[in-house]
Parts: C-alpha cells; sequence; structure tokens
C-alpha cells in the first residue's frame, strides 16, 4: 500500500470551482479498484489551501487512476485556476497493513 499526500494552492476566484471538481473527482476515485482513501481536505486557516490524501494498493492502481477519463478531466479542468503547480509526496504505509484495518 501507497499513500500520496498531495498539496494544492488555489487562486481566491477559483475555490468554489476547484471544491466542485474535485469532490467529483474523489466520488469517482473511491469507486476504483485499488484505492482505498481519497480524502479531500480544506485549510481552514487558508481556504485556498488543500490537501488530498490518496491510498492505493499498488503503484498499478495509481497509475491506473491517473489514465482515468475523470482524473484527465480534473487535471485538465483545475490546472490554471492553482497558483502554482501542485505537490505531491508519496510514502510507504507503515500501519494499516492492508484495507480492511
Amino acid at each position: 500500500m501507497l499513500a500520496y499526500i498531495v498539496e494544492v494552492y488555489v487562486k481566491k476566484e477559483h475555490i468554489e470551482g476547484f471544491k466542485k471538481a474535485t469532490i467529483e473527482n474523489h466520488y469517482n476515485t473511491v469507486k476504483e479498484i485499488g484505492n482505498y482513501r481519497f480524502d479531500v481536505l480544506q485549510s481552514k486557516k487558508d481556504l485556498g489551501h488543500f490537501t488530498l490524501y490518496e491510498v492505493y494498493e499498488s503503484e498499478d492502481a495509481v497509475s491506473a487512476h491517473k489514465e482515468t477519463p475523470h482524473y484527465l478531466k480534473w487535471r485538465e479542468t483545475v490546472a490554471e485556476w492553482m497558483v502554482a503547480p501542485r505537490k505531491g509526496i508519496k510514502y510507504d504505509v507503515i500501519t494499516p497493513k492492508d484495507a480492511g484495518q
């Protein structure tokens, strides 16, 4: 299992549009085989700061996600709304060891 924490800073005028597009991406991503979590978090201090917390079964599941129509649509839709390119950091999951824990 592996996790990604993706930091996104969104221009003020696009915050609501970003939320809508990201929620749509979330609902489709959590249906994917190999996806265990896709949380969308918004900072209380800076409303334009979002964190996406994603957990996948494997690198293959991540690769498959990045080829889905809903991810490609999200990526294209939100690209110009960001203050800077999103930053993702990959982590190994230490515990829980499987999706059922």
